[in-house]
């Protein structure tokens, strides 16, 4: 039986990503179980989830997957790399997934493999160096690089959509890892990534500025998603935003002196400096994000170094990969895929959160780490009540 892995946010799971299971189902047969290796309560893009893991976990399952295990929060707020490592590295340490499944806009695996095999190479990098020097973004700077010579103009091009990019990282990651498991490309169905464009499949971001709003959502989700969310909502704890912790985002930040941003800058390229005096020159965080941003270093990035900033949270280090197999929530074939886990994974699988104490330093640290996170994420919920400290240790998995 194939088992598929696919690293995601599902922030919300929404009818796009039904589809995509539902393609891979076709694809690899209709038994195919399905692993997710799934963001926590923060995202990529520097951003709490709209509601908390533990719901959106839910979702995927009623949605169709069968296994969700947990991206700690270091990974899932990195950048592109060191996500897809995390998440790629999560999932071959199962031991039981055979494919990695992706959408990505050219939905074609040949033009990302030989823009993999090019990324890795020497020559690439001496030329992104060059390219950085003369003052370009990395995103310009490696598209660039990319466009000489070496590779011919579709693998090139690919790099320039968001989902494509991310797919090269996924294919880099598994030859890092020396993993045996097979690629899968799936072509991106819907609005493109971050889009606002209506449509039959709407953004998973269009999809949180209508529940942020207060405009009708439910029509861009499944059945089974709404059903969560509209629990959630009634609960207090969605939909969850940054902004609801604005100040006290803005309080940890002027409480910092300059050389503290700088274990956050990540490029060690001084963009800190940058960002202390947005910090100490703005009233909001758009604001400091706009005072900060240049050419050279866009948003997404921005927005991840104040969140590390607020949280204390550090880039794992190249190479870095998480130190246990979190089980965020599992239906029947699921648990069935964590009997086969015992035999066949390279990590430790946490079922219960009790069983942190059994392992070992790194670990437990990591955890302690992700409980101090979700105590400051659970403050941004719409009911404050609901935000009592220690969940992290309490919340069981999901079983459908």
């Amino acid at each position: 039986m194939a088992v598929a892995g696919i690293v995601a946010e599902y922030n919300v799971f929404h009818r796009g990503h039904a589809w995509q299971l539902r393609e891979l189902r076709r694809r690899l047969g209709p038994d195919t179980a399905v692993v997710v290796c799934m963001s926590g309560n923060f995202v990529q893009r520097g951003d709490f989830a709209i509601a908390p893991k533990h719901a959106r976990a839910e979702m995927a399952l009623a949605g169709g997957a069968d296994l969700v295990l947990e991206l700690p929060t270091p990974w899932s707020t990195a950048g592109a790399e060191q996500f897809a490592r995390g998440g790629a590295a999560v999932l071959a340490a199962t031991g039981v997934v055979t494919h990695l499944a992706f959408g990505c806009e050219c939905g074609d695996l040949e033009p990302l493999q030989r823009v993999a095999a090019h990324v890795d190479s020497g020559l690439y990098h001496t030329e992104v160096r060059r390219f950085l020097k003369l003052g370009m973004t990395f995103a310009a700077a490696r598209q660039a690089a990319l466009s000489g010579p070496a590779l011919a103009g579709a693998a090139a091009a690919c790099l320039a959509r968001p989902n494509n990019a991310l797919a090269v990282e996924y294919l880099r990651s598994l030859a890092a890892l020396g993993s045996t498991i097979a690629p899968m490309a799936l072509p991106r169905v819907g609005a493109d990534h971050d889009s606002q464009a209506p449509g039959e499949y709407l953004s998973a971001s269009a999809v949180r500025s209508r529940l942020l709003a207060g405009d009708s959502w439910r029509f861009a989700v499944p059945e089974s998603t709404a059903a969560v969310l509209a629990r959630e909502m009634a609960a207090g704890r969605a939909p969850v935003s940054v902004l609801a912790c604005e100040r006290a985002v803005l309080s940890r930040l002027r409480a910092m002196p300059e050389e503290a941003f700088a274990v956050y800058d990540g490029g060690g390229e001084g963009l800190y400096r940058r960002v202390y005096r947005a910090v100490h020159t703005a009233a909001t965080l758009e604001e400091v994000l706009h005072g900060a941003k240049t050419r050279r270093y866009p948003l997404a990035r921005l927005r991840r170094m104040l969140l590390h900033s607020y949280l204390d949270v550090r880039t794992p280090g190249k190479g870095e990969t998480p130190p246990y197999l979190r089980v965020l929530g599992a239906s029947v074939a699921g648990r069935a895929l964590l009997k086969t886990m015992r035999e066949t994974a390279a990590l430790p699988v946490l079922t219960k959160p009790g069983h942190i104490r059994r392992l070992g330093p790194a670990a437990q640290s990591l955890f302690a780490l992700e409980s101090r996170c979700t105590d400051l994420y659970t403050l941004a919920y719409p009911a404050l009540d609901q935000a009592l400290p220690g969940s992290e240790y309490t919340t069981n998995p999901v079983v459908l």
